[in-house]
């Protein structure tokens, strides 16, 4: 095994929401982080769009993933889907 597959392998999930299930096999999901500005101090948001391959096309727009890196599987497409954490109509349960 190389130093590359071994590195892929350990890299921690990435959570984000699906915005577009237009393609097959295919989603893009954006990842939102605070980061705060070096001089004022003040929070913005930042927004990346990351596309990630989906073998059985079982996510939806609205939906929270947990998705991981793997090798290129086109020019864009650098993640695989780990699994759906929650659908886009669903409540959150919270415990009492």
């Amino acid at each position: 095994m190389s130093e590359q597959t071994t590195a892929l392998n350990k890299a921690k999930p990435i959570k984000c929401v699906v915005t577009s299930d237009k393609m097959s096999k295919s989603r893009v999901g954006m990842l939102e982080r605070l980061v705060k500005h070096p001089r004022y101090g003040k929070y913005l948001k930042r927004r990346t769009k990351l596309m990630f391959h989906d073998e059985t096309n079982m996510s939806s727009i609205g939906d929270v993933v947990l998705i991981k890196p793997s090798k290129p599987m086109s020019r864009q497409k650098k993640f695989v889907l780990v699994q759906v954490v929650q659908k886009a109509g669903e409540q959150v349960q919270l415990l009492p």
